[in-house]
């Protein structure tokens, strides 16, 4: 009797209306695809928002976001310039997050080589010639990163510390350093060390063709580049997918999983420290508290849109800096209120980031039955 009655009333049960599943394999025109058509969605609800809040027209208020980045040579640039630190940043979480270590210190991995960069200019600036003095700053900015990512790296491997509390508390370590310091060299008590060599420019990275950003764009390029074929290429890389998907596989591989840690989280710190040689080197020629601006954890979302892949990571990088940008230029054409600027980059981020879900699932409606027809 009761098993007839359980077998009713699981007849009764009707299958849900929306099932999601997860998607096997996605080829990459489709994923892409996803991804654009997230942004035109995105655009869309960002006219919405400009129509009903502020009343503007969205075709003026896009042609000015347009002008904002590409309507002069010294916009373009200025871009550039944003999207190559950025990019930068990005490049170096790229193998730490492929690994699985969750490296969310490139704040003051940036902070760290940018201190050592300005230290450099202070203390040798006008005493040894400036391409020597250049080159020590870009080496120590990547080997002072590199040590202030090993930390974390070594407690890691050695005692299982959580890397994601570790290094973010790094980033606080790392930014009264720099506080430290500049009250240290600040003659006027003002809590800024002013521009660094503003008569001798001594440590400022030479321009190339008239162009200030030309040779930052440059290295940014050959490190993404290089770190595209370190990961899809080389054995090293190999060693990360495989201890990054399962560090008993890479055991039993033979695999010194501590090992690949170490010297994973010791590249992409000393990416982060190239990062503050250049800021401070190229676009700031100070160093403040201010210095890494917050890219360290913008680079975190361009290196997990990017799905950390480099090339994807600079198309990623690009139309961040674009949004960035063209807020700006709309705040400033229209009279717009800053944080509604920003409401407009966080709306079509969340589109973006939406993206993702559709991408790694699908929803399968439930089929009609002949009794529902």
């Amino acid at each position: 009797m009761k098993k007839q009655r359980f077998e009713k009333q699981r007849e009764t049960v009707k299958e849900p209306l929306i099932h999601i599943v997860k998607r096997s394999d996605v080829p990459s025109w489709q994923s892409w695809t996803i991804r654009i058509v997230a942004v035109l969605l995105g655009m869309m609800a960002c006219a919405l928002f400009i129509q009903c809040i502020t009343g503007l027209n969205p075709f003026a208020v896009f042609r000015s976001m347009w002008e904002g980045v590409f309507g002069t040579k010294g916009r373009i640039w200025q871009m550039i310039k944003e999207a190559s630190l950025l990019l930068c940043i990005a490049v170096g979480l790229a193998p730490s997050f492929k690994l699985r270590f969750w490296n969310v210190g490139a704040e003051g991995q940036v902070l760290i080589g940018g201190l050592v960069s300005a230290a450099m200019m202070i203390n040798y600036g006008g005493k040894i010639p400036n391409s020597i003095l250049l080159f020590m700053m870009m080496v120590l900015a990547v080997l002072c990163g590199s040590l202030w990512g090993l930390i974390p790296a070594y407690f890691k491997s050695k005692y299982q510390t959580n890397e994601t509390l570790f290094t973010l508390m790094m980033n606080y370590v790392a930014l009264q350093l720099v506080e430290f310091f500049v009250d240290i060299w600040d003659k006027k008590q003002s809590h800024s060390v002013g521009v660094i060599n503003a008569q001798t420019k001594a440590g400022w990275m030479p321009q190339i063709a008239g162009q200030q950003f030309l040779t930052m764009a440059i290295i940014v390029a050959i490190v993404t580049v290089g770190m595209y074929f370190y990961l899809t290429t080389s054995k090293q890389g190999f060693e990360i997918t495989v201890a990054g998907e399962s560090e008993n596989t890479a055991r039993y591989a033979g695999i010194s999983v501590s090992k690949v840690i170490m010297r994973t989280v010791a590249i992409s710190a000393g990416i982060c420290g190239l990062a503050g040689f250049m800021e401070v080197s190229t676009v700031s020629h100070t160093i403040s508290s201010l210095t890494a601006g917050g890219r360290g954890f913008t680079a975190i979302i361009v290196a997990w849109l990017g799905k950390f892949n480099p090339a994807a990571m600079a198309l990623i990088t690009f139309l961040l800096s674009f949004m960035s940008r063209g807020a700006n230029q709309i705040a400033s054409d229209f009279n717009f209120n800053k944080h509604a600027s920003n409401i407009l980059i966080g709306i079509i981020l969340f589109f973006i980031l939406g993206s993702d879900f559709f991408i790694n699932y699908k929803l399968v409606f439930r089929q009609k039955t002949k009794e529902e027809s």
